[in-house]
């Protein structure tokens, strides 16, 4: 395999003008508001408020990034609005986005405070605390540290996967487990199949009522995609008693780390509290050959910046 041209001094140039372009877009977010007299009411502990937010990371090698907002106008701008890698939309129409009614206090309802046909829900302490003594009709940054905010996150959620895997060449399953493994393919002794991850041919040696035998077939230098970044084959190992052995690695650098959102394609994550389906690549260690899976939530252990209007205060 000939010897590929680094991308981390790019990768690192990228990064520089995406803080740029998020700090614009900060800056003009936060002048642009009209400045119209502030109100002489101020926010207090105990009231309920409706807002307007944008929430940005304060930290992180996503620092800038948005992870939220109550604003379509924000959530459809990507240029001057880049979003994080867990960011999902409220919707894709302006009804979808509406201020955010909150109880200034620590001591919501668990069901909600409710003001005629509105509910004031509770929020992270560190984002109700922010709003007290705010006006109306003003705009504010709001700073959120990880203990005001969503935590630490679970350390049973992260992992550390090898960079060099391996897979056997020859595989048995139950009928069943390939139905789950191989959805729509009809496995049949002798029939050929496309792998849906690895893109590589599989051949079935042989198929009955109970059980399902069937050897992978990749070509060395191959690539794909199956986790979210490009994994190759370098070695296959074929031997006549079926213990052959493909050899897969991760094409993952240091620079990846934080800024690449993986897939669970198979297996379970290691918890039951992060998000199950994605995880975070934290860390690229190429002198230990080891990656880390981080299944909590992209805001947990950053600080979280709220930029927030205050347009309506209740008592």
């Amino acid at each position: 395999m000939e010897p590929r041209t680094s991308w981390i001094p790019y990768a690192a140039v990228a990064v520089v003008v995406v803080l740029i372009g998020a700090g614009l877009g900060l800056y003009v977010y936060y002048h642009g508001q009209p400045k119209s007299a502030p109100s002489l009411k101020r926010v207090h502990v105990g009231d309920n408020v409706t807002v307007n937010y944008i929430g940005v990371f304060g930290s992180g090698p996503q620092v800038g990034h948005v992870f939220d907002t109550s604003i379509f106008s924000v959530a459809t701008n990507g240029a001057s609005w880049p979003k994080s890698l867990q960011y999902a939309p409220r919707g894709a129409t302006p009804k979808s986005f509406s201020p955010l009614d909150v109880h200034v206090g620590p001591n919501t309802p668990s069901g909600g405070y409710s003001i005629g046909n509105q509910s004031f829900i509770s929020v992270v302490p560190g984002f109700w605390e922010g709003l007290v003594g705010l006006p109306g009709n003003q705009t504010a940054a709001v700073n959120v540290p990880p203990a005001l905010g969503y935590g630490g996150g679970d350390p049973g959620c992260v992992r550390n996967q090898p960079l060099v895997q391996t897979l056997p060449v020859l595989v048995t399953v139950s009928r069943a487990n390939f139905t789950s493994s191989y959805p729509g393919i009809t496995a049949q002794t002798s029939s050929t199949f496309t792998d849906p991850h690895y893109g590589w041919p599989v051949y079935v040696l042989s198929a009955n009522a109970t059980s399902i035998t069937m050897e992978n077939q990749p070509s060395i230098g191959a690539t794909s995609s199956p986790a979210g970044w490009p994994v190759e084959v370098t070695a296959v190992n074929s031997t006549t008693n079926g213990s052959g052995r493909i050899t897969l690695q991760n094409e993952l650098t240091p620079a990846d780390a934080g800024v690449v959102l993986g897939t669970l394609f198979q297996g379970t994550a290691p918890c039951t509290t992060g998000t199950s389906s994605t995880f975070l690549v934290t860390s690229v260690n190429l002198l230990n050959g080891t990656f880390t899976e981080n299944f909590n939530r992209e805001v947990d252990g950053q600080t979280l910046i709220f930029l927030v209007t205050v347009l309506n205060i209740l008592p």
